[in-house]
């Protein structure tokens, strides 16, 4: 049986007092769309800090392709390749949207070899094609509307080459036909060979997207499973994340 692309082993974060990641297991397989969902501050952003290196941990170990990486630099880990969006999207808003996407192309490989801006520009144009921002490439990143700054997060985190590709929040904020755009932009990227974890609160996004889901409550796992449907039925879920609430077909 093949090892999990990336494993967190009781993964614990914490601020002062405050246990914000308690005790965290999660297995993600190469080219699974994971699901990450639980109520505000239940510590999902969090978790993806502590995959990504922005923060660390206090205990656990983060795992990525068979080789320990807790506490490594960012700029470490996404060498390694793995690369996040963040919920408040910042570009360079007086660049183009091609050349904020340049920037992320310009990463060095695994084995740190620089990369050519031809190369560089002809792998950004190729994805703002792919995230159906081709039409916008020359404008300024600064112009642009929600939708747009959202799937350029998305551009510049893939100009990067990532085998793992963390999406944090990134339909917040849109309309449900542009939920659906994306939805299908991201499975394209997995289409692709990228493995993807998104945290969402959009259950319409959810399960669409989700192979496997896990549910964060308190800091902690609350419920897993491979059927986003069932996890998030059952009862402690409805209780922690959506009280009484019945759950929108």
């Amino acid at each position: 049986m093949n090892s999990p692309l990336l494993k967190l082993d009781c993964v614990t974060k914490r601020f002062r007092g405050l246990t914000a990641v308690d005790r965290v297991n999660m297995t993600v397989d190469e080219g699974q769309i994971v699901g990450i969902v639980g109520p505000n501050g239940s510590g999902k952003t969090t978790t993806f800090a502590c995959v990504s290196g922005f923060l660390r941990p206090e205990e656990g170990r983060v795992i990525f392709q068979g080789k320990d990486i807790t506490g490594l630099q960012p700029y470490q880990i996404a060498r390694l390749g793995i690369s996040r969006t963040f919920q408040i999207v910042q570009s360079f808003e007086e660049l183009t949207v091609l050349d904020n996407v340049v920037l992320g192309a310009l990463k060095p490989d695994e084995a740190n070899h620089s990369i050519s801006i031809a190369e560089a520009r002809n792998r950004a144009a190729e994805i703002i094609d792919l995230v159906g921002l081709a039409s916008d490439a020359r404008k300024l990143s600064g112009s642009l509307g929600i939708p747009g700054r959202k799937r350029l997060e998305i551009a510049r985190a893939l100009a990067t080459r990532p085998k793992l590709l963390l999406l944090d929040e990134v339909m917040a904020g849109l309309r449900p036909v542009e939920v659906d755009q994306a939805v299908e932009i991201i499975k394209k990227i997995r289409d692709r060979g990228v493995t993807i974890v998104v945290v969402e609160h959009l259950m319409r996004a959810v399960l669409a997207l989700s192979e496997k889901l896990y549910v964060i409550h308190h800091g902690a796992v609350l419920a897993q499973g491979i059927d986003p449907r069932e996890v998030l039925g059952r009862p402690e879920v409805v209780d922690a994340y959506f009280g009484k609430a019945t759950l929108d077909a």
